[in-house]
């Protein structure tokens, strides 16, 4: 069974109705083109949008049950399609960085809020989410196991450890940040230390702070029957503004695994002690 996952990565309009119209095209678009799910960029409602004076972004925020929200949830239904619809939500006391993602009968399968938020930047005025989950997406093909992190999440291992230890196969990445070396290795490696396939959708050349470069990591770094390693890359996106398909092989990632050492085959938690407590023991 093959995975078919299009990154939407799109320039923002400027309005809450623009964003609607257009990620809605992008949708059918993504429909033609055979996706199983379409993803968003990091906060679509607003483009990542972020203002810094008192109570200005708590106007931008939208309801999880949102008229533009629930939209995507009519047309999922109506396309037969996942799609993973980011947004501004509403919360108190302030705003959180979330997804949803709809599975192909418009039903709620997951709603993620970003763990990590950019606390030292424009993200300041956000809230932090407070757990990481794990569904079951039925594609009409099979299921697939599903978890979502965002952006700088990334940048720590223990989110795509746990999503991994949760039982997640596939990981879905909404991203608004330069795709560079440093950033496109730590996918690799969270993709690589817990046989995960992890697909990232940036916004494009054109977004402030953002050159697209979406990609998808297959979780897959070698194969018996293959000498050497192979590239878990299977997709990265130019610049430009575009909507990206990959497939992923999910029989191959099953199979590997099944029967490969990374993951939590060799795990020895009963070691890892410092990382959930708040002060270092023998400092």
């Amino acid at each position: 069974m093959n995975l078919r996952i299009a990154l939407l990565q799109l320039l923002p309009g400027g309005n809450l109705n623009e964003q609607l119209i257009k990620g809605k095209d992008a949708c059918l678009k993504a429909k033609e083109m055979g996706a199983d799910i379409a993803l968003f960029p990091e906060m679509w409602s607003d483009g990542y949008f972020l203002p810094q004076e008192e109570g200005a972004v708590d106007e931008l925020a939208i309801a999880a049950d949102s008229e533009f929200v629930c939209s995507f949830s009519t047309l999922a239904k109506e396309l037969q399609m996942a799609i993973g619809i980011t947004f501004l939500e509403q919360n108190e006391p302030k705003p959180l960085n979330s997804i949803i993602l709809f599975d192909r009968s418009g039903e709620l399968r997951l709603h993620y809020s970003k763990v990590h938020i950019c606390a030292f930047a424009d993200e300041k005025v956000l809230s932090s989410g407070d757990c990481f989950y794990v569904t079951d997406l039925d594609i009409g093909r099979g299921t697939v196991k599903i978890g979502s992190m965002i952006c700088f999440d990334r940048e720590f291992p223990e989110s795509a450890r746990i999503l991994m230890l949760k039982g997640a196969e596939v990981i879905l990445a909404p991203n608004a940040c330069p795709m560079e070396i440093n950033r496109l290795a730590a996918l690799r490696t969270r993709a690589y230390e817990n046989k995960v396939a992890i697909a990232t959708c940036n916004y494009p050349k054109g977004q402030p702070d953002c050159n697209g470069r979406s990609t998808v990591f297959d979780g897959v770094a070698w194969l018996e029957d293959e000498p050497g390693v192979r590239d878990m890359c299977i997709l990265e996106a130019p610049e430009e503004e575009g909507i990206y398909l990959a497939e992923i092989d999910m029989d191959m990632l099953r199979d590997y695994r099944e029967h490969e050492v990374m993951g939590s085959k060799y795990r020895h938690p009963d070691t890892y002690r410092i990382l959930i407590v708040e002060e270092k023991e023998n400092a």
